[in-house]
């Protein structure tokens, strides 16, 4: 169990630590910036480099709503699902904590919005809770559905990663000017502690929205899915 938790510690590390740290240092640098499409290709790719690395060991979740829509769909062992969630956040927490080391040894930063997730006045488009609200659940619902379908015995073998990554590519791409995107309870948690925004607040719709999203996701797949 050891192993696993540290493989799901790194990989959820190297998610926010990339997918954040895209947004947060290299998203507006100025003449290179990567703008909102970088951003979403830098999330894609820090789960499908670090699904291959260690997905092999801990199954590659990253994400407390993954590791909860896998419970729900009978892939995951109940037993394992708290451990697996603290060692997510945590990693979260942390590699948010390194980004912002980094991030603040520039002259005159703040940390604003910190790459975190909101609705309404903290939504990038301004967006409202109802419209973020739907926007997660939705979102995350489908990713349960590209994970569960891309790692089905009737699936390529060897191509999941590539798939679930890009998969959250896309959702990224639809959704930041939303709810600067989420799916992902950790990640919304690990930044929202460094925000100098009301994001902590806020913070609540990004653990129900995505858990909701992943059970309805791990249901439907069950239905229509997996063999009778």
């Amino acid at each position: 169990m050891f192993k696993k938790l540290s493989a799901e510690f790194l990989g959820t590390f190297w998610l926010v630590f990339g997918g954040c740290g895209s947004a947060v240092l290299a998203a507006a640098f100025p003449g290179l910036g990567i703008g909102y499409v970088g951003v979403s290709f830098a999330f894609g790719l820090t789960v499908l480099t670090m699904a291959y690395t260690v997905g092999g060991i801990s199954g590659g979740h990253f994400n407390p709503a993954v590791s909860v829509g896998l419970t729900v769909a009978g892939k995951f062992p109940a037993a394992s699902l708290v451990p697996y969630i603290v060692a997510q956040v945590v990693g979260a927490v942390v590699a948010a904590g390194v980004l912002y080391l980094i991030a603040s040894g520039k002259t005159g930063f703040q940390a604003g919005g910190f790459a975190s997730n909101g609705y309404s006045e903290l939504s990038p488009g301004g967006y409202s809770l109802t419209a973020a609200l739907v926007a997660e659940v939705v979102l995350t619902a489908f990713f349960l559905i590209i994970i569960l379908g891309s790692t089905h015995g009737r699936a390529p073998v060897g191509f999941a990663p590539i798939a679930i990554g890009l998969s959250l590519t896309l959702i990224h791409l639809v959704s930041i000017p939303v709810t600067n995107t989420s799916v992902n309870p950790a990640r919304s948690t690990g930044v929202a502690l460094f925000a100098e925004t009301a994001a902590l607040s806020q913070l609540w719709l990004f653990w129900l929205a995505p858990i909701v999203g992943a059970v309805i996701g791990a249901v439907a797949w069950k239905i229509v899915g997996e063999d009778d």
